[in-house]
């Protein structure tokens, strides 16, 4: 999938007045995804990606020595705030614009590597996946 086009749908499924937004969103949400996830994960997710947002999830996979190999845990709340503190906005506009990215992102990505991302995650962050794919078994 093309930057324009991911760009524009997590616009359109976010509801968000331009794409200034929607890209702010989008580099918010795969950069505090990036720190989630192992970093091999990460980076694999990364390949699959337009250039410039590729860049966006090696900068912050960059920016956590120590914490990158494993991931850093945390939860929905601390996502959510991560992803506001980055995107300018509120935590509920968060969680509806992490909701979008991530839809998109799953479609982005290839079938087993977005598995693999979804396994990844805690079940409160698993939520914010496409229905199909947070319902998955990942245990």
């Amino acid at each position: 999938m093309q930057h324009d086009e991911m760009i524009g749908k997590v616009q359109a499924l976010a509801q968000l007045p331009g794409r200034g937004p929607a890209e702010r969103a989008t580099q918010a949400v795969l950069a505090t995804l990036a720190e989630r996830l192992p970093s091999g994960l990460a980076g694999h997710a990364a390949a699959q990606l337009p250039p410039d947002l590729a860049a966006c999830v090696r900068q912050a996979v960059d920016a956590s020595p120590g914490k990158a190999a494993s991931g850093e845990r945390f939860g929905l709340t601390t996502f959510a705030a991560r992803v506001a503190a980055r995107a300018g906005t509120d935590e509920d506009a968060a969680l509806r614009e992490s909701a979008a990215v991530l839809e998109v992102l799953d479609a982005a990505l290839a079938p087993e590597l977005m598995e693999k991302v979804a396994g990844a995650l805690p079940a409160d962050i698993r939520e914010l996946l496409p229905l199909e794919r947070a319902a998955e078994d990942t245990e």
